[in-house]
């Protein structure tokens, strides 16, 4: 009996090893694009999974690749433009390639990762580039590619750039902590419900064609995200909230240092709270899973 094969564009990153993984236990083979398969050997140790060298993104490359491929799914984002990496490059580019290999292999499904809140004219570059990028994954559709479409807040778990980076810059930053947009309200999502969801897409086609919002359970102000975080690591948090005017000032600063932890578009896009208008989770019968039930263990 053939196994099922899915192409994981973006899988070596947060999102995509947790995804790979979850796919390999309910059976399927999965195959990997990127430049530096050396830097990824741990994900060999993935039953099935498949690391394959590729040089360019372009069309006939991705669709060499594909060949064979049930579905493929494109997890690739940036939350910040660098190292030669635009927005448009990476959100709207990349879809336009992967649609045309996809629909040019002949795979079946598509599944798209966008973001919460993406709109051609949105607040920020990084909102209104994944609100093109969705336009072009649904207008590939059209042509014939089962395209499904996941928007999620932000989403945590082992590995992750929410908790876990606080987590960092509570120990660095002794003393009171500045924090801009402090009242930017989230429902984090859990990263195990974001793959239960693919994979449910994925064994379900009536579900394709979809768009689904992902949020967890519980909204959070960023200044409570910052609070849970110091209460798990043992650091008594006292959190200075910014004025408008001060992290705007603070992002222009942050944007020029190495990693740019904070950014003048990171700014933009908090203008908007991350919350779901309806419960995607709950539409594939997934019971979304509450920090408190993961968070305290790779805290602590």
């Amino acid at each position: 009996m053939r196994h099922p094969c899915i192409c994981v564009i973006g899988g070596t990153g947060f999102v995509g090893r947790h995804l790979l993984n979850r796919l390999s236990g309910a059976g399927y083979r999965t195959r990997v694009p990127t430049r530096h398969p050396h830097r990824y050997r741990h994900l060999r140790l993935v039953p099935d999974c498949e690391l394959v060298p590729i040089d360019h993104w372009d069309e006939s490359s991705m669709s060499d690749l594909m060949t064979g491929c049930d579905a493929v799914v494109n997890l690739v984002g940036i939350l910040n433009e660098g190292g030669g990496r635009t927005f448009e490059q990476t959100h709207v580019g990349m879809v336009e390639s992967t649609t045309r290999a996809a629909l040019a292999a002949g795979v079946g499904a598509y599944l798209h990762m966008s973001a919460l809140n993406a709109d051609p004219a949105g607040p920020s570059d990084y909102l209104r580039s994944k609100g093109r990028g969705e336009a072009v994954a649904l207008a590939a559709g059209e042509l014939g590619l089962a395209v499904t479409v996941f928007r999620p807040s932000v989403i945590f778990g082992p590995g992750d750039g929410l908790f876990n980076r606080f987590a960092s810059l509570l120990r660095l930053l002794p003393g009171p902590f500045p924090l801009a947009c402090a009242d930017a309200r989230f429902a984090p999502v859990y990263v195990g419900d974001v793959a239960s969801a693919m994979l449910r897409t994925l064994e379900d086609p009536a579900s394709r064609g979809t768009i689904y919002e992902l949020c967890g359970p519980r909204t959070f102000a960023l200044r409570d995200i910052l609070s849970y975080t110091g209460g798990h690591i043992g650091r008594k948090v006292r959190v200075i909230a910014l004025s408008d005017r001060l992290a705007q000032i603070q992002a222009r600063i942050f944007e020029k240092l190495p990693g740019k932890p904070f950014s003048t578009d990171n700014y933009l896009s908090l203008q908007i709270d991350s919350l779901c208008r309806e419960d995607g989770l709950g539409r594939l019968g997934i019971t979304p899973t509450d920090v408190d039930a993961v968070v305290p263990v790779f805290l602590g």
